[in-house]
């Protein structure tokens, strides 16, 4: 659009400032938990935490190892879609999992 409307010149009055008082934030993380089961092997937990999520082998065992002793562990975390598509992947795998917000 042109500054000219029929042969007049449009001036800017002058310049108002805004001043933005809030604070973005993305929230507290979301976590993944997967639950003990009585059908799964323990070492198919471990293969599905290192062929899914490229865990190395001995965090894969302890957070298999957590699963079987606490009845769960929390395996991933970070923003609720991601989550959400682990949860269904581990679903996949016949594995029981959880999203929820992370407490911290």
């Amino acid at each position: 659009m042109s500054d000219v409307l029929e042969g007049t010149r449009i001036e800017p009055t002058g310049v108002e400032e805004v001043v933005l008082d809030e604070e973005l934030s993305l929230g507290s993380p979301w976590v993944v938990i997967v639950w003990d089961d009585p059908v799964n092997l323990m070492t198919y937990v471990t293969w599905v935490f290192t062929s899914y999520f490229g865990m190395q082998r001995d965090r894969a065992e302890r957070l298999m190892l957590q699963v079987h002793n606490d009845g769960k562990a929390v395996v991933a975390s970070g923003v609720r879609e991601e989550m959400e598509r682990h949860v269904e992947a581990l679903h996949g795998y016949g594995l029981w999992a959880t999203l929820r917000r992370s407490e911290e």
